[in-house]
């Protein structure tokens, strides 16, 4: 076993000592806040006591042909994203987090990933950065990929600590640091309704809404009183879910899907593919509607189903903004995440997400939401641009954006031109098909690529 410390916070604030793998095992969903299922991990240390620096998560690639490019750039990522925050790391310590399908099997899925973890040493190693421990958390177990002594690290790998029962955790609970559950839980709460009647009903609100709302949607004046239809629809659902009782997280989620019905939901998802309406709405991002107005974009999220899955990117990036304006970091990082698994190409959820990646403070962002909000205009371009600007003060590596071509006839309005029939966007990978996509789902996920601004980059 790998003797060595590390201390969980800089000097002069209160510290605590983690000796050896178990601690460090026990200590991972605190450094988290969360516990990172199918997840490989990467904490980068600091300094003689190995103080804890950036972290970085991913989901496990399923392909082992993946592994090496994979790990490729997550060590480059890690080390160049510390150099630019905190300085260059003097160690890292790695996890991989994985259960067996059976719940039997963690030592198979530890020899599975050993390849992947010893590729990862490697790429590490490479950057002359060493890894001064690599584990694998698995059915409650953990093994150590470093360490070669069996009479400490058997083959049948050491029980993980009970919950709660830690110095880690006690000291977690006494700083009010609170595990949020599981990624997985995290990541249902936002994923779209399974139970098929609720499916074929929100499919069907949305099919029946957009035909009547894209017209508008592409009319100057007529967009207006949608933006202005749909604030008032969000705000008056906000205040029903306000009204609510409290409930815990799985009960409230169920209570909120059943306050809003299908048709209000198909009309705030598709309203809100607009970026300045969208941009509006994230104004309610502090205070007391902070929490409702993040209840209500978790509940539109879960109503994206089917071929309207692409739509969840809005929802999704506003519960993002408004986790992270409201200190929930993890949250706000899974949110960001599933907005640009919905969507790649969606700026603003990009924006954000490297924002918070590297620790900024919202409070530019903030600022100019409240500025614009006393205003009641729009702030698409302005809310991406004080983003970036965020981002390039602490000298990040710049995102590219792909630039966009005019409206057909000269309009003012900019925004990627809509696809001919039958077309794809992107190119599907060999051997795999896109399903087709009914004609209201593609007329309204065309008609919210435009923006009203002339902006020179998707927002």
């Amino acid at each position: 076993m790998n003797k060595h410390h590390e201390s969980t916070g800089p000097a002069g604030e209160q510290q605590i000592t983690l000796r050896g793998p178990a601690e460090l095992a026990d200590a991972l969903p605190y450094l988290m806040g969360f516990y990172p299922n199918d997840s490989v991990v990467m904490v980068a240390l600091h300094g003689g006591r190995g103080r804890f620096g950036g972290r970085l998560r991913l989901g496990i690639p399923q392909a082992p042909g993946e592994w090496g490019p994979v790990a490729d750039q997550l060590a480059e990522c890690l080390v160049s994203g510390s150099e630019r925050r905190e300085g260059r790391p003097d160690a890292i310590v790695l996890f991989f987090c994985q259960d067996s399908p059976d719940g039997a099997g963690g030592r198979q899925t530890m020899e599975r990933l050993r390849p992947f973890a010893q590729r990862l040493r490697t790429a590490c190693g490479a950057l002359d950065v060493p890894v001064l421990e690599a584990l694998c958390i698995s059915d409650g177990r953990y093994w150590s990929y470093c360490c070669p002594d069996p009479r400490c690290c058997p083959d049948q790998g050491n029980p993980l600590a009970m919950p709660g029962t830690t110095v880690m955790a006690a000291a977690a609970t006494y700083a009010g640091v609170h595990v949020r559950g599981t990624l997985r839980d995290m990541e249902a709460r936002l994923q779209p309704l399974r139970t098929p009647v609720a499916v074929r009903a929100q499919e069907k609100a949305l099919d029946r809404v957009g035909p009547a709302l894209l017209p508008r949607l592409l009319d100057e004046r007529a967009r207006r009183e949608v933006a202005a239809e749909t604030l008032r629809l969000a705000r008056t659902l906000m205040d029903r879910i306000e009204e609510a009782q409290p409930a815990p997280p799985a009960l409230s989620d169920a209570g909120d899907d059943q306050l809003i019905d299908s048709d209000e939901a198909a009309a705030l998802i598709l309203g809100l593919q607009d970026r300045e309406t969208r941009d509006r709405a994230a104004a309610w991002m502090e205070g007391p509607e902070a929490q409702a107005a993040l209840r209500l974009w978790r509940t539109l999220a879960r109503r994206c189903v089917g071929p309207y899955g692409e739509h969840a990117a809005a929802p999704l990036t506003l519960a993002g903004w408004v986790s992270w304006s409201t200190g929930d970091e993890p949250g706000a990082r899974v949110a960001l995440a599933l907005a640009l698994r919905a969507d790649p190409d969606y700026t603003f959820a990009q924006l954000l997400h490297r924002a918070c990646n590297e620790g900024l403070d919202p409070e530019a962002l903030r600022r100019c939401l409240r500025e614009a909000a006393e205003e009641d205009t729009g702030v698409g371009a302005e809310a991406a641009d004080a983003v970036v600007d965020t981002v390039a003060d602490r000298g990040a590596v710049p995102l590219h954006v792909r630039k966009v071509r005019p409206l057909p006839g000269g309009g003012g309005r900019r925004g990627r031109a809509p696809r001919p029939p039958g077309t794809e966007r992107g190119k599907a990978s060999s051997g795999s098909a896109r399903p087709r996509t009914p004609v209201t789902g593609r007329r309204t996920r065309d008609a919210r690529r435009y923006g009203r601004r002339g902006s020179r980059t998707r927002r």
